[in-house]
């Protein structure tokens, strides 16, 4: 479920992770592993999609006019790749459109792989851990508000990424 997630897929793998995680506790960072290295190779399966897909739709890009602004956006995908792909890793964002945009933008593959290990593997690190320290009451309190904390911790990813930058 992680693999095609990461690329095609709706359904996040929290919803699966934390039943498991909750079911076996002793294996929850089994669970988490599989779930992180399930999405990073779902991820390099969208990040391939895009990077094909771009390959076909460019000559339309370009003579639709949006040239310029494709460019701002490799310009910032390169700029802060790595940045931008570990934060998409763990925020409620769907991460899949954030690694077919890394492939159609060429973001370098390594801080793209670098990115999905660390935001992916927190993400279902933190979702396991907490169901299986938490058990049956805290795993609906955490998938009712597992949105709500993932963009706090966006937040507090780009603040923090502005304070290195410009601090």
């Amino acid at each position: 479920m992680s693999v095609a997630e990461s690329s095609v897929f709706p359904i996040p793998p929290d919803v699966l992770l934390a039943p498991m995680s909750l079911a076996r506790p002793n294996r929850a960072l089994l669970f988490a592993l599989i779930a992180t290295l399930g999405s990073v190779i779902g991820g390099l399966v969208g990040y391939l999609l895009g990077y094909f897909a771009l390959y076909l739709v460019e000559p339309w890009i370009e003579s639709a006019g949006y040239a310029e602004s494709y460019l701002l956006a490799v310009d910032w995908f390169q700029q802060w790749g790595f940045w931008v792909v570990l934060v998409a890793g763990f925020s409620p964002i769907p991460y899949k459109v954030f690694t077919v945009a890394a492939g159609a933008t060429g973001v370098a593959l390594l801080p793209f792989v670098l990115g999905s290990l660390i935001g992916r593997g927190a993400r279902f690190f933190l979702v396991a851990t907490l169901v299986a320290w938490g058990g049956a009451r805290l795993e609906p309190w955490l998938l009712r508000h597992v949105e709500r904390i993932g963009w706090i911790s966006v937040v507090a990813l780009l603040v923090a990424m502005l304070w290195l930058q410009y601090g």
